[in-house]
């Protein structure tokens, strides 16, 4: 009850919305939106402003939306029901359980050290670390999960350099901030990116499946990812520090308490590492060729899942597994898909692009726009997710009406989104690693000096992959 009473704002401003949307069905035109259509645009701009004002629960403020959408009948219930059915969402329940049981035998952060000990130099160091990173995103979903994962192994390389204590800042900052970056590498890498998918497929037919998102994202996340790596460099340690050696003792760090099982020792593999890099080299593989033996990427996903927590075999029991799957995300997914898909069924989405950007609107000034919009959405909404469930319903259809790919535009805004460096309440890796506590980390002016810098290069990266790399790897703007 009491946390009910703490919702109350987002239950009256969900009856006050309900009223407004059918006042303006009645009031508004045949200039504007249709009936229906004000009420998803007013539902949809209520929700938007809770995401911003950080009140209350984001899957909570989605589930009022549905809710409100389905009592003005803009929206029938069993859209809603169908959602939680979809295969995206059983496609990252899965790739949870997979990656609990991957990450249970210490594999990812064991493969990090050993990448890591080939470094002689403090530049070599971090953008063998940049490196490690970028390939963490195949096996494990979500930047938090991938960030409290890797927390043990900047503890331990933090421990190998101590008495370099701008290097250890500098490094505390490099790990989430290459953690948010090289997530475009995969379509499981964000939820936000599941739900750009799931929005394309819902309002285009076709969405991005796995291999797509890799081939696009990939060389993207390589490339910002580095770019963060030397700029960070740059504003945060000298010249003589990035050429200084480093000592021997990073071949072998000692691992902090946190990893019990010791990642990163020297050594043959354990079965259970052996094992889950298997499953893991069979799903990716699977995923990979889906063309060719046509097995959707959720039932791939589940097998991998059934397989990492089999008895005897796996490394983790199911229970635990699905302790690791983030309920509340699949909730705000599938509540941001009906609320896009109510947009875009009724009018309203296409109604509101073409009210902002008039049709004489230039392509290469509609991408710049999207970008630089996308690239700046994270000093109003913190959640990635909730980035691409507001942006991308707006920007499907407006790409349709400026004679561009919606599928094209969808991914540059999604990857310009995934650009939240700007303060620690920006990300939740940024907060973790902020707070890990037990050595010197990065300040908030770090931060802003990086941001200053990143910002810009990311919206830059964004724009020239739209206009010449993608295009070349089968995704053009046109």
């Amino acid at each position: 009850m009491p946390g009910l009473f703490r919702q109350w704002p987002a239950i009256v401003w969900a009856g006050v919305l309900l009223a407004v949307a059918a006042a303006l069905g009645v009031v508004w035109s045949g200039a504007g939106p249709s009936a229906q259509g004000a009420v998803a645009l007013t539902v949809f701009a209520g929700a938007t402003l809770a995401w911003v004002s950080g009140r209350g629960d984001a899957t909570f403020v989605g589930l009022i939306a549905v809710l409100v959408l389905v009592a003005a009948g803009t929206v029938a219930p069993g859209r809603l029901f169908a959602g939680l059915g979809n295969e995206t969402v059983w496609l990252l329940i899965a790739a949870f359980v997979l990656a609990a049981g991957i990450g249970a035998t210490g594999l990812p952060a064991r493969a990090a050290l050993a990448l890591c000990a080939r470094a002689r130099t403090v530049r070599q160091l971090f953008h063998l670390v940049a490196a490690a990173l970028v390939l963490t995103a195949f096996a494990l979903p979500a930047t938090a999960g991938r960030a409290a994962l890797v927390l043990p192994v900047f503890t331990a390389l933090a421990a190998s350099v101590q008495e370099r204590v701008t290097v250890v800042r500098a490094l505390s900052l490099l790990f989430p901030a290459v953690v948010l970056l090289s997530a475009m590498a995969t379509l499981t890498g964000a939820g936000a990116h599941l739900i750009t998918s799931q929005l394309l497929a819902g309002t285009t037919g076709h969405g991005i499946g796995y291999l797509r998102w890799l081939v696009l994202g990939f060389p993207f996340a390589l490339i910002c990812s580095h770019l963060a790596t030397e700029g960070l460099l740059r504003t945060m340690t000298d010249r003589d520090e990035r050429r200084a050696p480093l000592p021997r003792t990073v071949d072998d760090p000692a691992v902090g308490e946190q990893e019990p099982r010791q990642p990163g020792r020297h050594g043959r593999l354990t079965p259970d590492e052996a094992r889950a890099g298997a499953v893991l080299l069979v799903v990716m593989a699977l995923w990979c060729t889906e063309s060719l033996h046509g097995i959707p990427p959720a039932i791939t996903a589940l097998g991998g899942a059934v397989l990492i927590t089999a008895p005897k075999w796996g490394t983790i029991g199911m229970s635990a597994a699905l302790d690791a799957v983030p309920w509340s995300l699949l909730m705000f997914m599938v509540t941001t898909t009906v609320l896009g898909g109510a947009l875009a069924s009724s009018g309203a989405a296409h109604w509101l692009t073409s009210l902002v950007f008039p049709a004489a609107a230039g392509p290469v000034v509609v991408l710049l726009a999207v970008v630089v919009v996308s690239t700046a959405s994270h000093l109003v909404l913190q959640s990635r997710s909730a980035r691409s469930s507001v942006l991308v319903p707006l920007v499907i259809p407006l790409a349709s009406a400026a004679g561009l790919q919606p599928a094209a535009l969808a991914f540059a805004s999604t990857a310009a989104a995934g650009f939240c460096h700007t303060t620690v309440a920006s990300a939740k890796p940024l907060a973790l690693f902020a707070q890990s506590g037990g050595a010197p980390v990065f300040g908030e002016r770090d931060l802003l000096r990086l941001s200053a810098w990143l910002g810009p290069v990311t919206a830059a990266v964004t724009v020239g992959c739209a206009l010449s790399v993608w295009p070349w790897l089968g995704l053009p703007l046109r």
